[in-house]
């Protein structure tokens, strides 16, 4: 990773608009190829991205933030992996490929609101706290850059639930 973030708080913000731009590409594509594609890119850039969320990120917060704001992120989360397991095991000639990728851009923009909303949002209360950011970033770059390498030579796993319970069906 080359770009230099001043925390981690930066590093997520920088995720944000970069699965934003992924969800805009997404839209224009054309070919079943180019959606597959960048399909696959959106889901393998938010699995890494809710992994350095909930590994490091909610945790360092838990008990300095309101519990409701981390509760709510990581139920948000789980829906998301629900439409990222969905879309990674289909292809975009499939019912619904699309109508998938498009809620989970829904999702996901409610989810980037709730976090940068100015004043009360979940950023803007990390920022009160005593948490060192720029140590967290580092914590956050180290794994995010073991998971990118990861899903580079073998992939990564399915995204895992961690907050809803997941019925057989």
């Amino acid at each position: 990773m080359t770009e230099v973030f001043t925390d981690a708080i930066a590093l997520l913000k920088a995720d944000h608009r970069k699965v934003e731009e992924l969800f805009e590409r997404f839209e224009k594509a054309k070919s079943s190829a180019q959606k597959k594609s960048l399909a696959h890119e959106i889901c393998t850039e938010l699995k890494i991205h809710t992994i350095i969320e909930e590994e490091i990120f909610y945790p360092g917060f838990r008990g300095k933030i309101e519990d409701d704001t981390l509760d709510e992120a990581y139920v948000e989360h789980d829906g998301a992996k629900i439409l990222i397991n969905d879309i990674e095991a289909a292809s975009p000639d499939d019912d619904f490929f699309a109508a998938k990728v498009k809620v989970l851009s829904e999702e996901i923009k409610h989810h980037v609101h709730e976090e940068e909303m100015p004043a009360e949002g979940m950023f803007a209360q990390c920022r009160k706290t005593d948490v060192d950011l720029v140590a967290m970033r580092d914590q956050m770059i180290a794994l995010k850059e073991d998971l990118l390498a990861r899903a580079k030579s073998a992939g990564l796993p399915p995204a895992k639930p961690t907050a809803v319970n997941l019925l057989a069906a």
